[in-house]
């Protein structure tokens, strides 16, 4: 699929947005938004040979990559233990990367609770993936500008319960769907220490990428996530200290 401009979504077209429905096995439809996300330049940098950080990135790509042309689909939680350690931009920075070689990716925001990738991509919250857990349907899918290969879904509105939607059987119906038109879903989380909720979705993924910050994040906090993942029956796909 390298190359290709992946579809709004497997199960939503630009006429209608027809979606699953988790519970009653139906089809609802929801409006399918026009507008188009738009990055923060600063994350537009992946190829660039003299960014130390950009060689971090293309050696996580690497990493986790599948082989081109492989029937193959991944998924890949992105956590932390806690908050400001750089896990958002990061998990918006691996997805750009993979989608600028032309591999079909979504970036995926699971923070139901502080919400965050649709501010670096200008666009409006919702609605999104928890109206998606919900009502059982597809949400929407945000183009991105520049990168075709790029495909957003936001964390949509506030909800009371998110712990309770993410541990659903709706999420994996979700990521089943995605993986019949993209090669890499990329999933971001809220901190490990404060809610469930990244384990939840680490058990969906089966992969996890952990962030820390250097002189930040307590060895507690560490412990505690990959205790967490453990307990999910998640595989650690790679370990990321930010300095900043």
């Amino acid at each position: 699929m390298s190359g290709q401009q992946p579809e709004t979504t497997s199960s939503c077209d630009a006429r209608g947005g027809r979606g699953f429905d988790a519970q009653h096995k139906g089809v609802v439809h929801i409006p399918v938004m026009s507008q188009v996300a738009r990055p923060d330049r600063r994350m537009f940098f992946a190829e660039d040979s003299k960014d130390p950080r950009a060689e971090r990135i293309r050696e996580l790509r690497t990493r986790l990559a599948v082989p081109v042309g492989s029937e193959q689909r991944s998924a890949i939680a992105i956590t932390s233990p806690g908050a400001g350690e750089g896990r958002t931009r990061l998990a918006a920075e691996v997805a750009i990367s993979f989608a600028q070689l032309g591999r079909s990716t979504l970036l995926v925001d699971a923070d139901l609770r502080r919400p965050q990738l649709h501010l670096l991509f200008d666009v409006s919250s919702g609605p999104g993936l928890s109206q998606g857990l919900e009502r059982g349907i597809v949400p929407h899918q945000y183009a991105v500008g520049e990168i075709p290969a790029l495909r957003l879904v936001t964390a949509g509105s506030s909800v009371r319960n998110p712990t309770d939607l993410l541990s659903q059987d709706s999420l994996k119906l979700m990521v089943d769907e995605w993986h019949k038109t993209f090669e890499l879903v990329v999933i971001d989380t809220p901190p490990m220490t404060q809610y469930a909720d990244a384990q939840a979705v680490a058990a969906v993924t089966g992969r996890a990428l952990t962030v820390s910050r250097a002189n930040h994040t307590p060895f507690a906090g560490i412990e505690h996530m990959l205790r967490q993942l453990l307990a999910a029956g998640s595989d650690i796909a790679g370990t990321v200290i930010s300095h900043f």
